[in-house]
């Protein structure tokens, strides 16, 4: 018999996902009738994993484990580290750039939009700056008074 301290720690943490070869006595407990807690203790599992096993397995019919939903992802880490070196060496390069220089270096194929949409995961938004009235001599004597006649209003 297994002592409190060793199963507890056998069950903390995160663990790999449970072989086929554990999850048929599990449907073969739930089927001679015996109750989740029972299963658990005699294959010593969590309950909730019991229980999950369970479930996906009475409206599937097996315990295989389904492909993930979804499409998988384009860009790979190493991509994705690539694409963010690319974009801090130089910031002003467009997205259609970035789209080729990813494609001769690393053979990515990819679309500019997706660069798009990968950058701006990343942190990176592409925006124009705020224009700004170049001040000349010539300027800032037509703007002096405007700005002293506006200098004491309020909201």
């Amino acid at each position: 018999m297994q002592t409190a301290s060793t199963n507890i720690g056998e069950r903390m943490g995160r663990s790999q996902e449970l072989s086929d070869s554990k999850r048929g006595p599990v449907i073969g407990g739930h089927l001679c009738n015996k109750s989740i807690r029972d299963i658990s203790w005699l294959l010593n599992i969590p309950r909730s994993t019991v229980s999950g096993i369970i479930t996906k397995w009475k409206p599937l019919g097996t315990t295989a484990t389904q492909p993930p939903s979804g499409r998988p992802r384009h860009m790979t880490g190493r991509g994705q580290r690539m694409l963010k070196r690319t974009v801090r060496r130089s910031r002003q390069l467009s997205a259609e750039s970035i789209a080729k220089d990813l494609q001769t270096w690393c053979g990515f194929q990819m679309s500019p939009t997706t660069v798009r949409r990968e950058l701006h995961g990343m942190g990176f938004h592409g925006r124009a700056a705020a224009s700004k009235p170049s001040i000349t001599k010539c300027n800032a004597k037509r703007w002096m008074p405007w700005c002293k006649a506006r200098r004491h209003w309020t909201l």
